[in-house]
């Protein structure tokens, strides 16, 4: 029995639009994938734009150099510095905020340093350091790496020169809170991961709060004139939705145990 032309027509024409789809490259910090917004966000920016976003999850330092060598068209990182010598050199065209969130010093519930009672950020790093308290280190010059150095810094202390009990283990947000909880030991991490961690063991979130924790994340669209091979009209395209109300409504709902986990402060331009 021959199948109606009509129906034929439907079929071809649903696959056609289906193989319109483009696709995109995004590298994405390890704490953006882990706290769990992608899995929100990417199946509305397929439906609201045709684009299928293919994320590249690293450290916000791997991600600008991806962006430097033109291996993606777009990244999405939270280490300022970082961020604007990547647009200074010529390799990301502008820098847009999207949302932020806060880092928080994880650790033993028990607390053997004392940091719930640090006034600072700072106070509380130089608590564990003095109690040679085991610290497990992202060590991977991601931006949740490079907002620690900064802590220390400000807490006039330099890992280089600590004993064993500050393990760098140069991996992701989701692998050093695993090697974390499995020590039993201190970590600093982005709000938003340890809310959907999943293995927290003994650990608590002990200090939060000072603004030295503040975590912006901001999209970078990679320079077409740098790298004309990457997808320019897809990169313009993604941000004008990222920064859009659907962005904020998605991005502002998301919550783990009624907690959010973002802010979005994108503004128009």
């Amino acid at each position: 029995m021959k199948r109606p032309i009509l129906a034929l027509t439907a079929i071809a024409t649903l696959c056609a639009a289906q193989a319109q789809a483009e696709e995109m490259k995004m590298a994405v910090t390890t704490s953006f994938e882990n706290s769990g917004l992608a899995d929100v966000l990417l199946p509305a920016i397929k439906s609201d734009l045709d684009i299928d976003l293919q994320l590249l999850v690293v450290g916000t330092g791997q991600a600008i150099e991806l962006g430097t060598n033109g291996d993606v068209d777009a990244v999405l990182v939270h280490a300022r510095a970082a961020e604007e010598a990547f647009v200074a050199s010529g390799n990301g065209t502008h820098r847009r905020e999207i949302m932020y969130n806060d880092f928080v010093l994880i650790g033993p519930e028990t607390d053997p340093a004392g940091t719930a009672q640090a006034e600072t950020a700072a106070g509380a790093l130089q608590a564990i350091a003095a109690e040679e308290a085991e610290f497990v280190s992202r060590g991977d010059d991601s931006g949740t790496h490079k907002a620690e150095l900064g802590l220390w810094a400000a807490a006039e202390l330099d890992p280089a020169s600590f004993g064993p009990w500050y393990k760098a283990v140069g991996a992701g947000m989701g692998a050093a809170l695993n090697t974390a909880s499995g020590l039993n030991a201190y970590i600093l991490a982005d709000r938003a991961s340890w809310l959907n961690f999943g293995n927290k063991g003994d650990l608590a979130l002990l200090f939060a709060g000072d603004p030295a924790l503040f975590n912006q994340y901001a999209y970078i669209p990679v320079s077409p004139e740098a790298h004309p091979g990457v997808r320019n009209d897809l990169a313009m395209k993604l941000e004008g939705w990222l920064v859009s109300d659907a962005a904020k409504d998605l991005i502002e709902a998301y919550e783990i145990g009624g907690e959010p986990l973002f802010v979005f402060n994108a503004t128009a331009e």
